[in-house]
């Protein structure tokens, strides 16, 4: 099983060069037929203008004397009818005119040529007297096998390189989403293996967001839910206007913090907003200031975005200078190259630098703040998500006199 993708490889690799060996070995012995074709119609024009017909028998002796002593050859001429004519060396067997073109016993080969007038010249010899025979098969056949073994090593690496990532993918499909695979290399499986790990890491820290948000939310919901049964005991007990309030009031929490838990799922969830539309960034957030008692001035800007979305990035910019912070509380709208900057402001105590940037945790609670005090809730863990949907970011600053000042970063609609 951990090797059958190296042997489905492998095997066709081998099997490709086997069928080009046989079809180039195909090609050859064709090649090879018409090659000897061809040789043995030049030899036989060869012979004949050797010894013409007309030529008389010493003549023909004495050009076989010089051929034979030449070649060190035994040479014949037999008639049409099978008689020597002329020799020249040592004679040749009687059934040499039936045996062609073959090879003798040790070096010797034996060729027999037959000519248009019916004579045979028989030729024996040591190296034969035409092209050296060739076997494309055995040749074709080392050649694919040097490829073979030259092969074994590279597809071996190949595949096990897919066999880590299967192990690896194996491993996080289990339960291990630590578990990453080597992404060395720069081919198509090392692109596989990073793309692997960046949707390991990204569902990594979605699963470690969620479990650190049910962990704070199922906190922070006892305080209300506590609160609410007390009340409605008392308030089975003495109904009263004081107590229905708070019961309202615990439930308007519940709700609200509910609310923001699903909201930041969600966000969680997204890439990309599902509708957007040009937003007046300033007249948004003067209706929010208005509704919160909030002094808002700047410039007007046209961002791209959901207007319900940002404005509740605003809101909660606003809630949580309100509740954390001292007045007065401002916010400005101001276009900064390309961009859009809202900064959301109040005089309280600040924040110190080392927590500037865990205040967008979920569930944040500074140093020194008591659990009767609350945390910080999901309120500005939503503004960073919101922003950051919207293509821009957020970020804490300490101003000069002191206060804390919440500066979100938005691009502005192109034109």
């Amino acid at each position: 099983m951990r090797s059958r993708l190296f042997l489905k490889i492998y095997l066709t690799l081998l099997a490709s060069l086997a069928a080009v060996a046989i079809a180039s070995a195909a090609f050859v012995w064709l090649g090879q037929g018409e090659e000897d074709v061809s040789w043995q119609s030049q030899r036989t024009r060869f012979v004949t203008a050797l010894i013409p017909p007309d030529m008389d028998r010493r003549s023909v002796e004495a050009t076989l004397q010089r051929f034979s002593r030449a070649f060190d050859a035994d040479i014949t001429v037999y008639d049409p009818q099978g008689r020597p004519l002329a020799s020249a060396g040592r004679p040749l067997p009687h059934d040499i005119l039936s045996r062609r073109w073959r090879r003798d016993s040790g070096d010797l080969h034996t060729m027999v040529t037959e000519l248009p007038d019916g004579r045979a010249v028989a030729v024996r010899m040591e190296r034969p007297f035409r092209p050296a025979g060739r076997n494309p098969l055995a040749y074709l056949a080392l050649i694919a096998g040097v490829i073979g073994l030259a092969a074994y090593p590279v597809v071996r690496h190949l595949t096990r390189r897919l066999e880590r990532l299967r192990r690896g993918v194996d491993a996080w499909g289990r339960g291990d989403f630590v578990a990453r695979v080597p992404a060395d290399g720069s081919d198509e499986v090392a692109a596989v293996a990073k793309s692997f790990n960046k949707a390991a890491d990204h569902v990594e820290r979605l699963i470690k967001s969620h479990r650190a948000l049910l962990a704070n939310a199922s906190h922070e919901l006892r305080s209300p839910l506590a609160r609410l049964r007390i009340a409605i005991d008392l308030f089975e007990q003495v109904p009263d206007e004081k107590r229905k309030e708070e019961i309202v009031r615990n439930l308007a929490e519940l709700d609200t913090l509910v609310e923001e838990i699903l909201l930041a799922s969600r966000l969680d969830h997204v890439e990309k907003l599902d509708g957007s539309e040009p937003v007046d960034l300033l007249a948004l957030v003067s209706e929010e200031g208005a509704r919160n008692g909030v002094e808002v001035s700047g410039t007007p800007a046209i961002v791209t975005g959901d207007a319900r979305l940002l404005g509740r990035l605003v809101r909660n910019l606003m809630q949580n200078a309100l509740r954390h912070g001292r007045p007065p509380v401002t916010s400005t709208v101001a276009p900064v190259a390309g961009a859009v900057e809202l900064r959301v402001r109040d005089h309280g105590p600040g924040i110190e630098e080392s927590e500037s940037a865990r205040v967008f945790e979920p569930f944040y609670r500074p140093s020194g703040r008591s659990e009767a005090a609350g945390g910080w809730g999901l309120g500005l863990a939503l503004v960073r998500q919101i922003a950051e949907r919207h293509g821009g970011a957020v970020h804490y600053e300490t101003p000069s006199d002191g206060g804390t000042c919440f500066v979100v970063k938005l691009p502005l609609r192109a034109a």
